[in-house]
C-alpha cells in the first residue's frame, strides 16, 4: 500500500481515534465514522478500501504496476516526481521507522499494553505518510487525510506514563541491552532521520506542521521505552564523558 493510496478522500473524523483505550485508561480517542473511499486515477485502480464498522479495510488485487520502472514515482496529488525526491525519502523514512517498530513489538509480549500501544504507532505513521505524500495547498480540503495535533499529545501521555517509572538520568546512554531496547534505539535514530527529511522538506514546500512535531514526540517516546526495556533503567550504560582519551 503506497501512502499516495491512503491520502485520499479521508473525512477528518479519522485523524482523531484509536483501537487502544487511552494511557492512563481515560477515554479521550472517539472512534472514526463509517466511510467508504475509492481511488481517483488509474494508477491506483488495482486498490479499494471497504468500510468495516470502525475498521477501514484495504484490498490489493495486484502489487506491482510498472508505473515506478523510470524512477519516478506518482504522489498523492498525482503528480511525478523522481524516486530521490525529498518529499519521497520523507515517507521512506516514515516508512523504515514503522518497520523498526515492528521489529521491537516481536520482543514484547503480544498482549501487552506496550505491544498494543505500538500498533496504534504504526498506523499513525501511515497517516503520517499519507500526509506528506500529498502536498499542501491552498485548494486543501478537510477531506485530506492530515496528522492531527490530538495524534502528537497522545505521545506526550504515553511518555509521561512511561517517564515516571524511571529514575532522572544523571548521562547520556549508550544504545544496548535488551533486544528490544536495541530496536528502541534503532527505531529512534531512524525516526530522528525522518524528521530531519521531514525539516529538508519543509524549508523548501508547506508542510503540516504537526508531522515534525509527531516525529520529535515519537522519538523521545523511543528513547524512554529504550529505559524501560533495560529493567526500567537499571541496566542502562551511561555515556562517560572522555573515559578512554588517555588509554594506551
Amino acid at each position: 500500500m503506497t501512502p499516495a493510496a491512503l491520502a485520499r478522500g479521508v473525512p477528518d473524523s479519522l485523524l482523531s481515534h484509536s483501537h487502544l483505550p487511552s494511557i492512563g485508561g481515560e477515554a479521550d480517542w472517539l472512534p472514526p465514522s463509517f466511510f467508504r473511499r475509492l481511488p481517483s486515477d488509474e494508477n491506483l485502480g488495482m486498490i479499494e478500501t471497504i468500510g468495516a464498522g470502525s475498521i477501514d479495510m484495504v484490498y490489493l488485487s495486484r502489487i506491482y504496476t510498472k508505473t515506478g520502472d523510470d524512477g519516478f514515482t506518482t504522489l498523492g496529488d498525482g503528480a511525478r516526481v523522481s524516486k530521490d525526491d525529498i518529499r519521497v525519502a520523507a515517507f521512506g523514512a516514515v516508512d523504515e521507522t514503522n518497520a523498526m517498530i515492528g521489529m521491537l513489538r516481536q520482543n514484547l509480549l503480544p498482549e501487552s499494553e506496550d505491544n498494543r500501544l505500538l500498533e496504534h504507532i504504526q498506523n499513525d505513521l501511515f497517516d503520517l505518510g499519507a500526509d506528506l505524500c500529498v502536498p499542501e495547498s491552498p485548494a486543501d480540503t478537510k477531506t485530506r487525510l492530515r496528522l492531527a495535533e490530538g495524534q502528537s499529545r497522545f505521545l506526550e501521555k504515553a511518555i509521561d506514563f512511561h517517564n515516571e517509572k524511571l529514575k532522572p538520568l544523571t548521562s547520556f546512554i549508550l544504545p544496548g541491552g535488551s533486544p528490544a531496547a536495541c530496536w528502541s534505539h534503532l527505531a529512534r535514530t531512524t525516526c530522528r532521520r525522518a524528521e530531519r527529511d521531514v525539516v529538508t522538506l519543509a524549508r523548501q514546500q508547506e508542510v503540516n506542521p504537526e508531522a515534525i512535531i509527531y516525529l520529535n514526540r515519537l522519538s523521545d517516546l523511543l528513547f524512554v521505552l529504550g529505559r524501560i526495556y533495560n529493567n526500567h533503567g537499571e541496566t542502562d550504560i551511561l555515556w562517560r564523558p572522555g573515559a578512554h582519551r588517555h588509554s594506551p
